[in-house]
């Protein structure tokens, strides 16, 4: 590992001249005051007002903050039930039937921030320290890609200059580098999302050039107060601005897509919804862009951080149920991401309330995958899973319940992404493109990988996809089934 002046690389981290332009006046755009007043200002939203606000959500419309704080607070079960109806709904229309896995794939634990539930903060001196080397890295990808099945990683860095632009770079590209012989093909990994610390225009414009695909800074908290408190000032990520921010320079670095996300039960869920909804309307307002995908982690136990466990703002599951119905319906457009943070039951309830993507097989200690490390390794890894199931198993119990799995890349590949892709997704357009490439790429992920018994609960779903496909897109279903029975016959990679 090479020699680094930390605290060299941590004082020019921040470029504030990267923050001062977007500033109102000096203000930032989340207006704590103003959310609190308006969830407090729409108590008693009347049926029709939320009927209304629950067509303008089928109609794939961004919702207005007031129309969020509306549905926040609706309790009556009826109109609980017609917001479910209307998530199924929306789902089917954007995303079709389809649910699209990913695995995490965290490439070092060093940190030089100091959050207060994090156990990969620096103050843990009981972790266990690890960077992976690009060898190291490839090992890890030839068993995701190689022997378990995975086309999509969430590349997970630490903030810390070992783990720099420069690394991050060429570990994306050691990943890009790996093909793995699988039974019939080729397993690789398509397309690399990350997970990172927020990162100047010119560090962004690196990770573009070297393929990424989604961007994401969760903030964690958009309540200023609470930010302050769970981020030392004295760290990198105590600066509130700098991270809030990182999306807009994202956008002006030339990466297409963004995701949003908090780490629900800092503070109250329901303000951290409309920091969210905030957040993706001041992207859609200056960029035209909305998120290409919002998460919402729930604080889960982590090593030497007892405020995971002693927080009075833990979400409950039916308000975690209520929440992603509310996101689901005030960014219609948008993917939502739930993880193996949750227990299999709970992400089972989500799927029905508008999911579109998940991680299986996951393990979030360092060098976890290629190593054959246990699930859970509570010195080395960043908090606790609820949800251990192999994506075998996943994809299995997605099956029974009529969903397919899809491990389509093809979007990013074509030129669908950012701008293009919001109209798409808001026209109801990608969904067809995406029931096309998730049969494919599900078919692929069949022969190659599948256990015999989830084979045979498949089956009955590619049936039902064949015939929604012959009735609804009946001028491409021809070169649709060549490419099917071309991959049959084990070729690979085939897309609309």
């Amino acid at each position: 590992m090479k020699a680094i002046d930390t605290e060299s690389w941590i004082k020019q981290r921040i470029k504030r001249d990267q923050i001062d332009k977007y500033l109102n006046n000096g203000n930032d755009f989340i207006d704590d005051r103003e959310l609190i007043n308006l969830i407090n200002k729409h108590k008693n939203p009347d049926v029709k007002q939320i009927e209304d606000i629950i067509a303008k959500s089928l109609a794939v419309n961004t919702l207005s903050l007031e129309e969020v704080a509306c549905l926040l607070n609706v309790n009556d079960k009826s109109l609980l039930e017609k917001m479910k109806q209307a998530c199924i709904k929306i789902k089917k229309k954007v995303y079709d039937n389809r649910i699209v896995t990913f695995a995490p794939l965290y490439l070092g634990n060093y940190c030089i921030n100091d959050c207060l539930y994090c156990g990969f903060k620096k103050s843990n001196l009981q972790a266990k320290r690890r960077v992976l080397s690009s060898e190291e890295i490839k090992k890890e990808v030839k068993v995701l890609a190689g022997k378990i099945g995975h086309k999509r990683l969430i590349v997970v860095y630490g903030e810390h200059p070992n783990q720099d632009i420069d690394y991050m770079s060429e570990s994306i590209k050691a990943i890009y580098s790996v093909e793995e012989k699988t039974k019939h093909g080729t397993g690789a990994i398509r397309r690399v999302n990350v997970n990172a610390p927020p990162l100047s225009i010119e560090e962004l414009k690196k990770l573009k050039d070297v393929g990424i695909g989604t961007y994401q800074v969760f903030q964690e908290t958009y309540h200023h107060d609470t930010y302050k408190i769970m981020h030392p000032a004295s760290t990198i990520k105590g600066d509130y601005a700098w991270r809030l921010y990182c999306m807009h320079r994202a956008f002006e670095a030339g990466i297409d897509d963004v995701g949003l996300g908090v780490l629900f039960g800092l503070y109250d869920w329901r303000f951290e919804v409309m920091g969210l909804c905030a957040h993706n309307l001041e992207l859609e307002k200056r960029f035209n862009i909305g998120a290409h995908t919002i998460s919402f982690p729930r604080l889960e136990p982590a090593h030497n951080a007892p405020i995971t466990i002693n927080s009075k703002f833990k979400v409950t599951d039916s308000d975690f149920n209520k929440l992603i119905m509310v996101i689901r319906l005030s960014v219609p457009h948008t993917g939502m991401i739930i993880t193996a943070r949750e227990t299999s039951l709970i992400r089972e309830e989500a799927v029905e309330l508008g999911i579109t993507q998940t991680d299986a097989s996951t393990k979030i200690g360092i060098g976890a995958y290629s190593e054959n490390k246990g699930i859970q390794q509570d010195d080395c890894q960043q908090f606790i899973l609820g949800d251990t199931r192999s994506l075998d198993e996943l994809i299995r119990s997605l099956a029974e319940k009529g969903y397919i799995t899809s491990f389509c890349t093809a979007g990013y590949r074509c030129g669908r992404t950012g701008e293009c892709i919001m109209g798409l997704l808001k026209t109801g357009q990608e969904g067809k493109f995406c029931k096309l490439n998730a049969v494919l790429t599900f078919r692929e992920w069949l022969d190659d990988f599948a256990s015999e018994q989830t084979k045979l609960v498949a089956e009955p779903v590619i049936e039902k996809e064949f015939n929604e496909v012959k009735q609804t897109m009946p001028k491409v279903f021809a070169q649709f089934m060549d490419y099917y029975q071309r991959i049959r016959k084990g070729e690979r990679d085939l897309y609309f």
